[in-house]
């Protein structure tokens, strides 16, 4: 059905020469005493004129306040009532004329009033126990309904007698109760209309007052300007307001009296004798009046009234300190020196106390007086004795300070130890009062520093004196005196400096082997020579082979006897020693002790995870590999979610050479659980768990968030050239591989010589694979990486230490340790080599350390065979401690025909040395730009190509290696390789041409 406007809508459509149509929305109205509501004219047809005119037939001006008249568009007018009053209903018409043409309509509207509470008072206030009539005064047309509730419910007077509802509405309790306080709704309903309104009143009820006393005597005390409290808990409704009164006068607060806000605490100031008897509380509010008695008792608290303060000089007779004291009851009094009590006959058996005569102390007390003396007294008896006098109310304390003045004292470790050509410092501490004191260093009569004392200063503070002494000789050792003087007397101390020894032998004490680590604990020497031990060196071997390897640990605090060497191999046979090292050197080394590692367990233990939050909301999760369980970690797992999510984020696979990862997309102010598994070939390890809360969103600013909404026209420019040029890329690639034309065409045939997709590749290939088949002695190794070649095999049971396991406090290496990567030795060179079946492999370490490299095998070898010019010589290992590189011996090599070039050491600054073994003879035919590093026991492990860097390292030494004639029949076979490709490169000259010429008429 099509309402009104909608048929006019119609009509005008059908017809276009129709008359004006006009119509009010709503149609009719209802208003209420009070409400505003407005009226729409819509006239359909072109109206220039719209008029209201109110029920009188009068035109409604648009100046009225209670009526007013709007033009909203053309076609449109709006009529508004404010405040509708009775006098406003009638019927409202709307005129609309255009030209000759005219048109109108008209609206009813009617006039009702709704429910209105006239006299609803809240809260209303009755005295428990009187009759209560509850006011509720409401008018409507037609009159109301009124119910009665309380806390929500209906009340049902039928049921209890106590309650009726009044003909004026009003409800009326009979004998009301503190119970019956609370909220009261009185609610009218107009069945007619559906109308229904109510009005919450609060009815309180009063209660009259009563008196809770807390205490009903008060013991107080007098004379001490002290102050008293007294106090009555008034209860009842409203809050009571109290008074106090005595013997039947009115307390007023004053410079006597005070009261707290409601006036049931009053306050009586320095309290005396006069203050004690009977007091009167009185509490009263709208319910009635009560009043209780309170009593206060006034005694006298303890009151030191004579304290003087003495001065004597340190070895006199005696001195005595006096404290007089009042009370009531009678004061006991006792004396205190720090945590020394002095009481009045229990001194018999304390330290320095006696009654006698003969005693250091001596106290002596009566009702009012006690003294302390102290007999002969000392420098240590200076300072504060607190005089304290108890009795039955309490107690007062007071202190007393005794001065003694004394001679210097002279404090500080007698014996010092150096050794020559390292300064020291003799320390002279002096403690005297007064405090201006003269400090002199003599020695052998003679005041220090002189002019034959050319290695000696003195530096001097008020309270110390400082001798500099740097031993040039044996003659520099020995006694020093130091002399110090004041007012009161003269002290002098000999100081003896004694020369520093080397630390005798630490004890290695047990040692707990793993797999590819182990753990050394050791017992500090017996003798530090006098001077700190400041680092301890670690050796160790394959048992009976070889050189010793070696590593420095630091020294970072006390009670440090665990040690962890990393890098062994499994199930092999060690010994290992140790040493101390202080300022004056290295003591000797320890008895080696045997062990044995454990074998290969299988999978990774957990990696250690640290997080750093990023800028933009961006966490990093590192983590720092332990045990890889004897085969190379592969990858690490990550997985994380917010805390409160019950599903993981989608799983990362991170290369086992990573270190971190990146978390991006994360939810501000959220609380993450991320965990990281490590994974090799024989499983996985434990998850490691890591924790983090996000930042909070930053607050964007209005100039931001307006700058985001909208793109420049720059940033549209860029971005159509971004698209029009990877279009063209697109478009040539194409041409590329279908047509053998195009850009990238021409820069593979002119500058890179390569021809396009087609036969002649596999030409090409055919002839690399012809190059690769020919045979020859060079040998191919196989480069590993530190995953490879280190190997940790202790899973199962206790977990294996590393490196990162703090137990010896490990110290982090200043500049990334260099590591060579050795190969075998073909010529004889510079270089020195080494027995790496014998040497461990090695994870980075933060612990400051130092390797050397191990000797030469003693077991005879035969000599290597002498190599191709593509031969790499082998480098020596670098020293990790101070950066100097290990004096390892030459080892002897066949002699050769030509001059030994010098041959580059490839370093790795992130992975530990590599050992190498010539290849197997069925493996030499590989091409020689891609060696393999392979290590001696883990043959089977997959290879891994050099970088970039190294093999273009590898082809210089190659390169500038002497030429030997055994390589003859190589170099012929790869001049003829050579001819090979110069001709595939003439015929693909030629095919270029013609795909060129191809080009060219297929873009025609």
């Amino acid at each position: 059905m099509f309402g009104t406007k909608g048929l006019t809508l119609l009509a005008l459509f059908f017809s276009p020469a129709a008359s004006l149509l006009v119509s009010i929305t709503p149609s009719q109205g209802e208003i209420s005493v009070g409400e505003s509501k407005f009226f729409l004219c819509e006239v359909v047809g072109g109206a220039k004129v719209i008029d209201w005119y109110s029920p009188t037939g009068e035109k409604i001006e648009a100046s009225r306040l209670d009526i007013t008249v709007g033009r909203s568009d053309e076609t449109s007018s709006t009529l508004t009532i404010y405040n509708a009053t009775v006098d406003s209903a009638g019927t409202y018409k709307c005129a609309a004329s255009n030209g000759g043409e005219e048109s109108e309509t008209t609206v009813n509207v009617k006039i009702y009033q709704k429910i209105t509470f006239k006299h609803t008072p809240s809260p209303q206030e009755f005295n428990e126990g009187q009759n209560a009539n509850i006011v509720c005064d409401v008018a409507s047309s037609p009159p109301p309904s009124v119910i009665w509730k309380y806390k929500g419910a209906k009340i049902h007077v039928e049921k209890d007698v106590r309650f009726k509802v009044l003909d004026n509405n009003h409800l009326q309790i009979h004998g009301i109760r503190k119970s019956d306080e609370g909220t009261y709704t009185c609610e009218a309903r107009i069945m007619a209309r559906g109308e229904i309104d109510l009005r919450p009143i609060q009815v309180i009820v009063n209660v009259a007052p009563s008196i809770r006393i807390r205490v009903s005597e008060v013991n107080s005390t007098a004379d001490m300007g002290h102050s008293t409290m007294l106090a009555c808990d008034p209860d009842g409704y409203p809050e009571p307001t109290v008074t106090w009164t005595r013997n039947s006068m009115l307390l007023e607060a004053g410079e006597k009296y005070s009261f707290n806000d409601d006036g049931s605490e009053m306050i009586v100031r320095d309290v005396t004798k006069l203050d004690e008897g009977d007091y009167t509380c009185i509490a009263k509010n709208k319910a009635g009046e009560h009043e209780e008695e309170l009593s206060l008792r006034v005694f006298m608290k303890p009151n030191i009234t004579y304290m003087e303060n003495k001065t004597t000089t340190e070895m006199t007779e005696q001195i005595t300190l006096l404290c007089d004291a009042s009370g009531d009851p009678t004061p006991s009094i006792t004396w205190s020196f720090g945590q020394r009590v002095f009481t009045e006959g229990e001194q018999a058996h304390l330290n320095r106390i006696y009654q006698s005569s003969d005693g250091n102390v001596l106290v002596r007390s009566d009702s009012r007086v006690s003294s302390l003396t102290l007999k002969l007294p000392q420098y240590t008896d200076a300072g504060q004795y607190l005089c304290t006098a108890r009795n039955a109310i309490g107690q007062d304390a007071k202190f007393v300070h005794l001065e003694v003045r004394y001679t210097p004292k002279i404090q500080g470790s007698v014996t010092v130890y150096t050794w020559e050509g390292n300064p020291v410092n003799i320390s002279c501490h002096v403690v005297a009062h007064p405090s201006d004191v003269v400090m002199v260093w003599l020695r052998d009569g003679l005041q220090l520093p002189n002019s034959n004392t050319s290695n000696i200063r003195v530096f001097t503070s008020p309270s110390a004196s400082f001798l500099e002494v740097t031993p040039e000789s044996q003659n520099d050792f020995g006694s020093y005196n130091c002399t110090a003087s004041n007012e009161i007397g003269t002290e002098s101390k000999e100081f003896i400096l004694i020369q520093a020894d080397v630390p005798s032998v630490p004890l290695v004490e047990l040692v707990e082997p793993y797999s590819s680590t182990v753990q050394v604990h050791f017992l500090e020497p017996e003798s530090s020579g006098g001077v700190p031990i400041l680092r301890y060196r670690a050796e160790w071997r394959v048992r009976n082979r070889g050189k010793w390897f070696q590593r420095l640990y630091e020294v970072k605090g006390a009670d440090q006897n665990i040690i962890t060497i990393t890098g062994l191999k499994p199930e092999t046979q060690y010994e290992v020693k140790m040493s101390a090292i202080n300022g004056k050197g290295e003591g000797e080394s320890s008895l080696p002790m045997n062990f044995k590692t454990d074998p290969v367990p299988g999978e990774p233990n957990a990696p250690k995870l640290e997080g750093i939050m990023q800028p933009a909301n961006v966490f990093m999760v590192k983590w720092v590999r332990q045990d890889d369980g004897g085969s190379p970690i592969t990858h690490y797992l990550v997985r994380y979610k917010p805390k409160e999510a019950t599903e993981w984020k989608q799983e990362i696979r991170m290369p086992g050479g990573s270190e971190y990862i990146l978390l991006n997309g994360l939810d501000w102010d959220t609380e993450y659980d991320v965990i990281v598994v490590a994974e090799n070939m024989q499983g996985k390890s434990k998850p490691a768990t890591l924790n983090f809360r996000t930042a909070s969103e930053p607050e964007a600013s209005p100039d931001s968030l307006d700058s985001g909404f909208g793109l420049t026209t720059g940033v549209i420019v860029g971005i159509l050239v971004v698209v029009f040029v990877l279009l063209l890329v697109a478009v040539d690639v194409v041409c590329y591989f279908c047509n053998k034309c195009g850009l990238l065409m021409c820069i593979a045939v002119n500058f890179c010589g390569k021809p396009g997709p087609g036969s002649k590749g596999k030409d090409i290939e055919q002839g690399k694979a012809a190059y690769i088949k020919d045979e020859c002695n060079q040998p191919i190794v196989e480069m590993r990486t530190e995953e490879e070649t280190t190997t940790n095999h202790d899973v199962g049971g206790h977990l294996e230490p590393s490196e990162t396991t703090p137990l010896t406090e490990p110290e982090r290496v200043a500049d990334n340790v260099t590591r060579g990567l050795d190969l075998p030795l073909s010529v004889n060179t510079n270089s020195e080599t080494f027995d790496h079946s014998q040497s461990p492999t090695s994870e980075s370490t933060t612990l400051t350390s130092s390797t050397t490299a191990p000797p030469p095998d003693p077991v005879p070898t035969t000599a290597p065979p002498i190599l191709a010019p593509n031969t790499v010589s082998q480098a020596p290992l670098v020293d990790l401690d101070d950066g100097r590189a290990a004096e390892a011996e030459a080892a002897p090599a066949p002699p050769t025909a030509s001059a030994t070039a010098p041959i580059p050491v490839l370093t790795n600054h992130t992975d530990p040395p590599a050992e190498v073994e010539p290849a197997p003879a069925d493996s030499i035919n590989q091409p020689l730009d891609s060696p393999v590093l392979t290590h001696p026991e883990e043959s089977h492990s997959p290879a891994l190509h050099l970088p970039q860097d190294e093999l273009q390292l590898l082809s210089t030494t190659a390169s500038t290696a002497p030429s030997d004639p055994a390589v003859s029949k190589k170099s012929l076979a790869q001049e003829q390789i050579q001819l090979e490709d110069m001709e595939l490169n003439t015929d693909l000259s030629a095919a270029n041409h013609a795909v060129s010429a191809n080009s060219t008429e297929n873009k025609a």
